[in-house]
C-alpha cells in the first residue's frame, strides 16, 4: 500500500480539549485510519511547525483525503498536510518513469 506522512497542528479549540482531557490520541487516530481502509505505522507529537506527525499506509490518496476532510471538519485542527512518501528502493521506479516522460517535455521559452 502507498505510504503517507501527515502533518497537523491543533487549533486553539483542540489545544483546550487536550488540556481539559489529557489523553494519548494515537489509539483514536489509528482506529480512524483503519476505518478508512489504511493502517497507522507511527504517531508522534512534535515541537515546531506541527503538533502531530502520522505515518500511515492507505489504499490510495482518496482514502487519505476523505480522512483529512472528516478530521478537519471537527475544528480541532488548524492545519493538516498529507504527503505521499516512497522508500528509496520504491522511488527508483518513479525516476525511471520520469526519464521516459522528460524527453516529451518542452521547457517554457524553448
Amino acid at each position: 500500500m502507498p505510504l503517507f506522512i501527515t502533518y497537523a497542528s491543533y487549533s486553539v479549540e483542540g489545544k483546550k480539549g487536550l488540556i481539559a482531557k489529557p489523553e494519548d490520541r494515537s489509539k483514536v487516530i489509528g482506529a480512524l485510519i483503519e476505518k478508512s481502509g489504511g493502517r497507522m505505522l507511527g504517531f508522534y507529537m512534535t515541537a515546531g511547525a506541527n503538533d502531530v506527525v502520522v505515518v500511515s499506509e492507505a489504499p490510495d490518496g482518496d482514502n487519505v483525503a476523505a480522512l483529512s476532510l472528516a478530521v478537519g471538519a471537527s475544528g480541532t485542527l488548524s492545519k493538516i498536510e498529507t504527503v505521499r512518501a516512497w522508500t528509496g528502493a520504491d522511488f527508483v521506479a518513479v525516476t525511471k518513469q520520469a526519464g521516459g516522460i522528460a524527453s516529451a517535455f518542452t521547457p517554457p521559452g524553448r
